[in-house]
């Protein structure tokens, strides 16, 4: 098995990792990187004294779980792996009262980005006090066909899950992927939040990775990094 690391950071440097497998580690400024906004804004910023990538959701776009992402273009052979990063939520001013402070990651992104896979948080339901809302704080969906309404209704519960988060704080984020399985981690908590066995685009489905937002989102992405797994 031969693994490729993909490094996003704020500065840059080469860093080697060594193991039985064949490990190449890179950091490159987020200019650098290949990042390609899609149907999103997008620059780079300093938060909490940190660069980070600034992402929001285009306000003509339409329609909830489609390709509102920045696609990382140089991780396009992406199928099996591992994909962190650390993420922060804020609320936009013009959020409507459905905003949940949508944030998250896109991966086995298609060339043309109608098809890929996905899972976010929801922010604003980590802490509500309805246990239903609590209930619905991790979301996995699969674009085109299996968005989170459409997966809620045939199979209530199953794509969904309760995680302790909240709005304006940073939450690290690690989706593990092996052919149809994904497994989300928040927080370096050594069991997954939300598991996926029956990935909607197949065990064998390769793509790029994308920093996910949807509507009403004001959100932040830094330390990304995407070991790719090669069987």
């Amino acid at each position: 098995m031969r693994l490729t690391v993909f490094h996003l950071a704020a500065i840059t440097g080469v860093s080697l990792l060594c193991s039985s497998y064949a490990l190449l580690a890179q950091d490159t400024l987020f200019e650098n990187y290949q990042l390609q906004p899609v149907n999103v804004n997008m620059s780079i910023t300093n938060i909490d004294g940190k660069k980070a990538v600034h992402v929001t959701r285009d306000t003509a776009i339409r329609g909830a779980d489609i390709e509102t992402f920045v696609r990382l273009n140089n991780t396009s052979d992406f199928s099996n792996g591992t994909i962190e990063v650390t993420l922060l939520s804020r609320l936009m001013p013009t959020a409507d009262a459905n905003a949940r402070g949508f944030i998250g990651l896109a991966f086995r992104i298609n060339k043309d980005n109608s098809r890929f896979e996905s899972m976010y948080l929801r922010p604003t339901n980590g802490r509500a006090e309805d246990q239903l809302r609590r209930n619905h704080s991790t979301q996995y969906f699969s674009s085109p066909d299996y968005k989170f309404d459409r997966l809620r209704k045939e199979a209530a519960g199953q794509y969904e899950s309760y995680a302790d988060m909240g709005l304006n704080e940073w939450i690290r984020m690690k989706i593990v992927v092996l052919h149809a399985q994904a497994k989300l981690y928040l927080n370096d908590n050594p069991q997954p939040v939300l598991i996926v066995n029956d990935l909607k685009l197949g065990a064998d489905n390769v793509g790029a990775i994308g920093l996910f937002v949807d509507s009403g989102t004001d959100a932040y992405f830094r330390n990304i990094k995407v070991v790719a797994e090669k069987y």
